[in-house]
């Protein structure tokens, strides 16, 4: 006869009758309450698309002007290229977020539309994105908040760390939460953006000017296809953060396809008119680069002068430059489940918290990010070619992977689509390829170093859970499990005082074996003849045995006795009794030998190590 256990409730569900006291705890019991609408995903996700607005079209005049002051009016030609690859990515990554709802973005395309080793790749490119979107935005927004509070300039990595301890507690909270915190910031910096580009085009002249000039000499020959080539390839940063919706879509509210599909199209439509309207205001003013400020706080000043609306500006472009780092919190811990879940990241990363986020991969985050800021003492630039490299490597993967899908399915409208993802394919591949050799010197060459240590990372941990899973003989016909007579089973009660909780202790033992073993450890002389005297004048009837401890431990002895019964008739537990206070903070209060004694008996016997918990009212 089989008897079926209940139905398991949602973990996320409080037991009826069941009354959560944390607020936040209650929150989040509420059905899936906890996840992202369009709108707040939009919030969460987007500032570190939106933020490159503030150093993607300094990138593009960066190059230009190599070729003299006059390049810079070819700023809007390559912002419009960009723009449509832009497109091309957005509409490729809705295909991504419909065929691939778990998350997990071009890694989830790569596995399963390529071989091994390119899945490898694209997690390694996923994990440096995320990690180091994190460092830079942090480091970017201090530096612009430096610019305006000498104080902060003098302790920018204090202020950066302070920066991603708040973000790793908020995102440990819940993604939600920091939705909310992030929805205010996010439109006001859309809205300032804004304003610098009509109020910029309306305007004839600047109202003011800020930095130092610098002179740039017309060289001849020089603007061509190759310049316009490397203008574009430094102004792609400008569209990395379009793919954190597609990894991102198991955070997203049910239906959680239509809704990271909409948080997508809005993105992309409110980054394309920005860098179109910042190219735009940059080319007819022929803004150039200055000593001391950026091209945008230039724009800035352009529009509204250098008085209070100057400052609100700068501060919001400061702020939403820090908070882009919260877009790698909704993505990194979700890759890092998947990661888990395919035996190549340790299973912890699997595990939600009662919150519920995954709360390891948060931390994790949290830990890297801090020792890449601590690493490099606050400065960031030469991680910069590290970050767009990534971005555009897995751009690659996922578009070439749609492409692979669409010619072997041959769905509707398969043609469009594969001429589609393979023009985003190409340019990605060229950008990626171009910044590469362009920053190889900057510090792009990590990359060949980065990435293969992240895949041999990956890979020898699947190769350790598939030896483990050969050892525990998973996924074989495994035989039922049996009683064997010829067995018996030794109970082993180790003994520090007589009490209720020996004595529940006992009780458990004798329903458990046959034999029942009370043993005491003889530490201090004294306290042993004193426990031997309560033991007789109790009488159990059981006999206590007392064990000798040269060298004044509890572990060593239980862990030889243990050893010195096991034998092929006999099974051995030791029954550990411990007891756990009503407060947490009590448990300093009494000594952790259990944990101790288990972990022991379990490396150095084949024992069974159990507890007994008595719960004090």
């Amino acid at each position: 006869m089989i008897r079926r256990a209940p139905h398991p409730r949602d973990p996320d569900t409080p037991a009826r009758g069941y009354r959560v006291r944390d607020r936040r705890l209650r929150r989040h019991h509420r059905g899936d309450a906890y996840r992202l609408t369009a709108l707040g995903g939009l919030a969460a996700l987007s500032p570190d698309a939106l933020s490159s607005i503030a150093y993607g079209p300094e990138a593009i005049v960066s190059v230009l002007v190599s070729a003299g002051a006059d390049a810079v009016r070819y700023t809007v030609p390559v912002a419009v290229a960009i723009t449509v690859l832009l497109l091309v990515l957005v509409v490729s990554h809705r295909q991504v977020v419909a065929e691939f709802p778990d998350g997990g973005g071009s890694y989830a395309v790569a596995q399963r539309e390529f071989r091994r080793p390119v899945s490898l790749l694209a997690a390694a490119a996923l994990v440096i994105d995320y990690v180091l979107t994190v460092a830079v935005a942090l480091a970017a927004g201090a530096a612009a908040l430096g610019s305006l509070f000498p104080l902060i300039a003098d302790h920018l990595l204090a202020t950066e760390l302070i920066a991603l301890a708040a973000l790793t507690a908020v995102n440990l909270v819940g993604i939600a939460e920091s939705a909310k915190v992030l929805l205010a910031p996010a439109v006001l910096y859309v809205v300032v953006i804004g304003a610098i580009i009509v109020v910029g085009l309306l305007r004839a002249e600047p109202v003011a000017t800020i930095g130092t000039p610098s002179v740039f000499h017309e060289v001849p020959g020089v603007l061509g296809p190759l310049l316009l080539l490397k203008a574009f390839s430094a102004g792609g940063s400008s569209v990395t953060g379009v793919e954190v919706v597609a990894n991102s879509v198991p955070a997203f509210r049910a239906p959680a396809v239509r809704r990271a599909q909409r948080a997508e199209v809005a993105l992309g439509l409110l980054l394309g008119v920005l860098l179109l309207g910042i190219a735009k205001v940059i080319a007819t003013h022929h803004v150039l680069p200055r000593d001391g400020v950026t091209l945008l706080a230039q724009l800035a000043a352009a529009a509204f002068g250098t008085g209070v609306l100057f400052h609100v500006a700068n501060l919001t472009v400061a702020g939403v430059l820090g908070l882009a780092a919260n877009t790698s919190y909704g993505g990194l811990p979700v890759l890092l489940s998947r990661l888990a879940d395919d035996h190549r990241m340790p299973h912890l990363f699997a595990l939600r918290a009662e919150r519920p986020v995954y709360r390891f991969g948060v931390a994790a985050l949290g830990v890297l990010a801090a020792l890449v800021l601590i690493l490099v003492d606050a400065r960031v630039d030469h991680l910069l070619p590290l970050y767009a490299v990534g971005v555009f490597i897995g751009f690659t993967i996922s578009q070439t992977g749609l492409v692979r899908r669409r010619v072997r399915d041959h769905g509707r409208y398969w043609g469009w689509n594969v001429l589609l993802n393979g023009i985003g394919a190409a340019l990605t591949a060229l950008a990626a390829v171009v910044f590469f050799l362009e920053r190889f010197t900057e510090g792009a060459w990590l990359l060949l170093f980065l990435v293969p240590a992240l895949m041999l990372l990956f890979d020898r941990t699947e190769h350790y859970y598939r030896e483990v899973a050969a050892e525990l003989e998973m996924g074989t016909a495994i035989p039922a499990p049996r009683r064997d007579p010829a067995r018996r089973t030794v109970v082993v009660v180790p003994v520090v005082a007589v009490s209720g909780l020996t004595r529940r202790a006992l009780d458990a033992a004798l329903s458990l074996g046959e034999q029942v073993h009370p043993i005491a450890v003889d530490i201090d002389p004294v306290t042993t003849a004193r426990l031997v005297d309560q033991w007789h004048a109790w009488d159990p009837g059981l006999e206590l045995e007392v064990l000798p401890s040269p060298r004044h431990g509890m572990v060593e002895p239980i862990v030889d006795y243990a050893r010195r019964l096991t034998a092929p008739d006999l099974q051995v537990v030791v029954l550990l009794p411990r007891i756990e206070p009503r407060r947490r903070r009590y448990r300093i209060l009494h000594n952790q030998r259990a944990p101790i004694i288990a972990e022991a008996l379990d490396r150095h016997t084949d024992a069974i190590a159990a507890t007994i918990t008595m719960h004090l009212d």
